[in-house]
């Protein structure tokens, strides 16, 4: 069959596709606003559009043109019933190019147009309700993460730094990755998950931070005395083991398969001890409007990771195997994302095996910060869990010692 003819039967069936899905939103939503003609007027400015575009491109604009002003007079007169939207006019320049895009591209490009135009046309409503949910401030976190990721990160050069043996590109990139995965988890705790049970709100603040979660639900649990606030903490650590095998598949992947049947079996385990202790769940009262993505934030983990990474091999290099166990264990009292994440990605003058002894340490260490925070903040109440982070800290770090 002639090519020119497909294209001019994909135009033709889409633009009256169109038309008549135009024409039926407005019935159905009683919407005030004419259409310009019929479904065939929609069928033939789609088909105008193809032939002038097989004509010449100057065709074309011209065609383009004398409809706008078409518009512009039906438009005006619009204007004196107070009633300014111009919804039918974009609808139809979406019609009147169909003819070019089917010849320009497969027909998969015309079928997605047409299905944007249903979708877009009868989302008004879900639109509206969204936008109500919506801070505005949102927009602003979320203009931030295109700074992060679509700005920054491609402008920095990827030739290693001395010393580190590792580019400011990839840096950047491991910034990019730890902050998509704190900003991710907490837009479905906020908009998603709102209120839905402390287990909730333990397991997306665990993939954000194990331990500020764990300080917030100790605060909670000192209020209400409930099991399932010791669920909701255990189940935050789960999470942190989870986060933590994560980040190693994505920049070291051999180590992360080393470390994959311990971190997997210790987020079993905690989970089924959370459920058990969460048989009785109750709704929360706590969600975390608190947004990580911050750029100060950002640049400070971008600080942490290069000062923690060339610490790092100043220790191996001076103090070897005992200097960074010592390391690990005094890093797991702070922060320990930063420094895993050079763990993984720096070059350093030690075996695979120190590595993930290291990063077992670190992880152990902070169990047991977090069962000192939950002992503080919880009191009696997450006596329980606080018992439950020690014996994981301990266990994580004699796994160290024992298998590598």
């Amino acid at each position: 069959m002639n090519v020119d003819l497909i294209h001019l039967i994909i135009t033709t069936v889409f633009s009256f596709l169109i038309g008549l899905e135009l024409k039926t939103y407005k019935e159905i939503k009683n919407k005030e606003d004419s259409l310009i003609g019929s479904v065939r007027t929609y069928t033939f400015l789609g088909v105008l559009g193809f032939i002038f575009y097989k004509i010449d491109i100057g065709a074309y604009l011209l065609g383009l043109a004398a409809f706008t002003l078409l518009y512009a007079l039906f438009y005006y007169q619009r204007l004196k019933l107070h009633k300014s939207s111009i919804i039918i006019f974009l609808v139809a320049l979406i019609v009147y190019s169909i003819g070019p895009v089917s010849i320009e591209y497969n027909i998969w490009m015309p079928s997605l147009i047409f299905v944007l135009v249903v979708f877009i046309l009868n989302s008004k409503t879900h639109l509206q309700n969204l936008t109500s949910q919506i801070d505005i401030k949102e927009f602003e976190t979320f203009g931030k993460f295109v700074l992060l990721s679509a700005v920054i990160l491609p402008l920095l050069p990827d030739k290693n730094l001395p010393y580190l043996d590792i580019s400011p590109f990839k840096i950047w990139l491991s910034v990019v990755i730890i902050s998509g995965i704190s900003y991710g988890s907490y837009i479905l705790q906020k908009y998603f998950f709102k209120n839905k049970g402390y287990l909730i709100t333990g397991i997306l603040g665990g993939l954000y931070s194990s331990t500020a979660t764990t300080v917030v639900l100790s605060k909670k649990a000192k209020e209400i005395n409930s099991p399932i606030l010791n669920g909701a903490v255990i189940i935050a650590t789960a999470m942190m083991y989870l986060r933590i095998l994560a980040i190693a598949f994505i920049f070291n992947k051999e180590i992360a398969k080393n470390m994959s049947l311990f971190y997997t079996g210790f987020a079993a385990v905690m989970i089924l001890l959370a459920i058990i202790f969460s048989k009785k769940d109750t709704k929360s009262t706590y969600t975390n409007d608190q947004n990580p993505l911050e750029l100060q934030t950002a640049f400070l983990f971008a600080f942490l990771f290069v000062t923690m990474m060339a610490i790092t091999k100043y220790i191996t290099i001076h103090y070897g195997n005992t200097g960074l166990q010592i390391l690990s264990f005094l890093i797991g009292f702070t922060d320990i994302d930063p420094y895993i994440l050079s763990l993984l990605t720096g070059k350093y003058l030690v075996s695979k095996s120190l590595l993930l002894k290291g990063i077992f340490i670190a992880t152990g260490s902070n169990n047991i910060l977090k069962a000192i925070y939950a002992a503080y903040f919880g009191g009696k109440n997450t006596a329980l869990s606080s018992l439950i982070l020690i014996l994981s800290g301990i266990f994580t770090i004699l796994c160290a010692f024992l298998f590598f």
